[in-house]
């Protein structure tokens, strides 16, 4: 018997289509999540991650509801728009889980972070961070005669730029918070 001669990638009426329908790309999405503020919720939700494999690149989490017992868990991850869904489904599965919303198809968000750098530079290198910390507008919460420690908050993006700019002007050590986001508008 000989094999089956089947083309890869065969034409999409044939029984034998082996052209994926899903997308391989990998999106970065913000998930924020309304849960019961009880024991144990933030371990089940970090559990879902952990035990399929998911990666969580940001999380952060705050009561937002004293008398409601409503806490929000901001997470930002990423995965191919497939394993965003199964995210966010497995999630709203959850028992304590109230709501779950992808902040990134749902319209505008705006996120920030707050973050510390600690840059270690004495001379031209410590006057070069002091104008950079300038122009990005963090603020100098600590200083030595050989370190600084900076403050600042903003998008994602604009803490990475400031990181990068740090890293050859002596950057020790950075402290980040993780991003808080919510939607535009109504």
């Amino acid at each position: 018997m000989s094999a089956l001669k089947i083309k890869k990638g065969s034409n999409s009426h044939s029984a034998y289509n082996l052209r994926p329908n899903f997308s391989d790309v990998i999106e970065r999405h913000t998930l924020a999540v309304l849960v019961e503020n009880e024991p144990g919720v933030l371990a089940r939700v970090i559990g879902l991650f952990s035990g399929r494999g998911y990666n969580i690149d940001s999380l952060t989490v705050a009561e937002v509801d004293h008398t409601g017992h409503l806490s929000r868990i901001t997470i930002v991850t990423s995965g191919t728009p497939q394993v965003i869904e199964q995210i966010k489904a497995q999630l709203g599965r959850i028992v304590p889980v109230h709501e779950v919303h992808d902040l990134t198809v749902e319209g505008p968000v705006v996120e920030r972070e707050l973050a510390m750098f600690k840059v270690n530079g004495t001379g031209e290198k410590r006057v070069e961070a002091l104008r950079l910390a300038d122009i990005f507008r963090a603020n100098v919460v600590d200083s030595t005669l050989e370190t600084f420690v900076f403050e600042i908050t903003g998008a994602p993006e604009k803490i990475d730029a400031f990181a990068e700019l740090m890293r050859p002007l002596g950057l020790v050590s950075v402290a980040r918070t993780g991003v808080a986001a919510l939607s535009r508008g109504d």
